[in-house]
């Protein structure tokens, strides 16, 4: 059994992550800056929840002495409020900030942690055409690129304390709970579906541009494949492994939303340009209406089974009408050194 300290272990991947954990015999421990909020929701009542700031120095840092684990998933919801000079300030100093206090509470434990698995974005790479990149590609310029690679060169001193150093880069992950799906679906359930932006400016929209998706259950598979085995170290891209054009992408979820109450849905090969996006969303909208095509290059070679790699399979999963008990994500055999506890 691993006792895991979580920050932002309230949100959609650190509570799906602390449930998979917990029914796999670990202990999570989440830290929260709203720690009763969070220990009134029943979903809750099973954790230990630690209030605390992750941004900042504080008490919350002497509970990671002792854990096997370090999650962290701290961050500013970069969908949360239009993008202005304070909001982009509140995405990179919430990320910074608590990386740096993280590394900070490492050193000075007695007992440190064996891993810390941070979690970063595919938006390390930048803005990609049709080229295919891996662990291995360089990082982007673009605002998104200069706060993961900030991000993740903050938690690089663990290493020289001794504490094994994961980096998860996660694409767009796929639920019903929250996130890119749930702010598309009123747009397909209130109408035909539509590619979105890659149209260029004023251009109908073609849907060109690559969508790096995941299901939630495969990004907390791979999550968990950081924490338990030893040779996850370095960039891990949590991606499924077949990305699709953001057009495959709405028609496949057009086709899976049909069903006989609604057989007039249909999907429709072009929609509003991106100019039109950028004015409803402001400068956000450039995550949506550009891609890049990432693959799972290192969670593959450590062994990790993708539960849905096939986006049909992943969207069928969300939507279906009486939802699976929960289940752990599949076992992984790590390459080379065995399972680290």
């Amino acid at each position: 059994m691993m006792r895991v300290f979580i920050t932002g272990g309230s949100g959609l991947i650190g509570r799906n992550l602390a449930r998979v954990l917990r029914e796999s015999g670990h202990h999570p421990v989440i830290l929260s800056r709203r720690a009763d909020h969070v220990r009134r929701d029943p979903s809750m009542w099973a954790y230990q929840v630690i209030q605390g700031d992750p941004t900042t120095p504080g008490r919350w840092q002497e509970e990671i002495d002792g854990c096997d684990a370090v999650v962290n998933l701290a961050g500013h919801n970069i969908f949360a409020e239009r993008w202005s000079a304070t909001v982009k300030a509140k995405i990179r100093d919430s990320r910074v900030y608590a990386a740096e206090q993280v590394v900070a509470a490492i050193r000075q434990a007695s007992s440190r942690p064996q891993v810390l698995v941070h979690g970063s974005a595919i938006g390390y790479y930048g803005i990609h055409g049709d080229e295919e990149l891996t662990e291995a590609s360089p990082p982007g310029s673009d605002f998104l690129a200069r706060v993961c690679r900030e991000t993740e060169e903050a938690t690089h001193p663990v290493e020289g304390l001794g504490t094994r150093r994961a980096i998860v880069r996660t694409g767009i992950v796929l639920s019903a709970e929250e996130g890119a799906l749930k702010k598309m679906l009123p747009l397909f359930k209130l109408g035909p579906g539509a590619p979105i932006g890659s149209g260029g400016r004023f251009g109908a929209a073609r849907g060109e541009q690559w969508m790096s998706w995941i299901h939630i259950e495969d990004i907390v598979g791979i999550f968990k494949l950081a924490i338990e085995s030893a040779p996850a170290q370095g960039p891990l891209n949590g991606t499924a492994p077949h990305p699709v054009r953001n057009a495959e992408f709405s028609k496949t979820l057009s086709a899976v939303l049909r069903n006989r109450l609604t057989p007039w849905r249909f999907f429709v090969p072009v929609g509003p340009p991106d100019a039109l996006l950028r004015v409803a969303l402001g400068e956000v909208a450039s995550v949506i209406t550009t891609g890049q095509k990432v693959l799972p290059t290192k969670p593959l070679e450590l062994g990790y089974a993708f539960r849905y790699p096939e986006l049909k399979g992943a969207l069928q999963a969300i939507f279906r009408k009486k939802p699976r008990a929960a289940e752990a994500p599949p076992h992984h055999a790590p390459a080379g050194a065995g399972s680290h506890h």
